[in-house]
């Protein structure tokens, strides 16, 4: 859609890098508050949301390597082309990534990890609702051919060398639909998390709503950036489900903790 803010000679800024990085410091920005509001150590917060950003385009990137096999098999260069590094990634090979190297962080520096996750799960929606404006204005995470009068058509042919997005047809805009989505997610969730809550209360609703939205959103999709289990079901959608019961686990399991109240111990 609008792969390049703008070009200066050999120089080229991509959009989809300048709104990934917004996401990333908009979200950096909202967890170290929230961790100030409970009490928490920013200081570690901000460090731990740097590590999280490093493992989850690493995380990213490999699942959308194994995603595409056949492709990268066949000549190992390719990994290291130009497509290849302005191309995105699988969100939840980011988000397990992520994860692993929360739960490693977490339990070096003594860290509740539930409250942790809760200062990071509204955060880490609003971020990526802005960086899913980036995927749309580079054409990546595409969806299906539709006749709805909000369908979106592609034209940039930098755009479809660097992400494969099909040209002038009519698309689902799922990058849209995600952007929104999340956004209506991180706005709940900020709500939630201002309102006396037990711990794991805020990561367990995250895990539910998004993971369903996901879901979903799947059944739209048309990019190569998914492993596909069969021609109806994505890998990630078994991911998606997992989450949630993982989400609706932490839920049941925490409803009887004593309630953290930022409000409060905010002074």
């Amino acid at each position: 859609m609008f792969p390049r803010l703008f070009e200066i000679g050999p120089f080229s800024l991509p959009t989809y890098g300048v709104l990934v990085a917004l996401g990333f410091l908009l979200g950096l920005h909202l967890a170290g508050r929230l961790a100030r509001r409970v009490g928490m150590d920013q200081e570690r917060v901000t460090n731990l949301g740097v590590y999280i950003a490093l493992s989850a385009i690493i995380g990213a990137k490999v699942f959308y390597i194994l995603s595409e096999w056949d492709y990268y098999a066949a000549d190992w260069s390719r990994l290291f082309s130009l497509s290849s590094l302005q191309a995105g990634g699988v969100f939840y090979g980011g988000l397990l990534a992520a994860l692993a190297v929360t739960v490693v962080y977490v339990r070096k520096n003594h860290m509740d990890w539930l409250l942790t996750a809760d200062v990071f799960a509204p955060s880490l929606a609003a971020g990526h609702a802005l960086g899913r404006l980036g995927c749309f204005a580079a054409g990546c995470c595409w969806g299906k051919p539709t006749d709805m009068p909000w369908g979106v058509m592609f034209t940039s042919q930098l755009a479809n060398d660097y992400v494969g997005v099909p040209l002038n047809i009519h698309l689902h805009p799922t990058q849209l639909y995600e952007s929104f989505g999340t956004g209506l997610i991180a706005l709940f969730l900020f709500w939630r998390f201002f309102k006396p809550h037990a711990a794991g209360t805020i990561i367990g609703w995250y895990l539910i709503l998004y993971s369903s939205f996901r879901f979903v959103i799947e059944f739209y999709r048309a990019d190569q950036a998914r492993p596909l289990l069969s021609d109806s079901v994505s890998a990630t959608q078994w991911v998606a489900v997992g989450l949630i019961i993982l989400g609706i686990t932490i839920l049941a399991r925490n409803r009887n903790r004593h309630p953290v109240m930022p409000a409060e111990q905010a002074g």
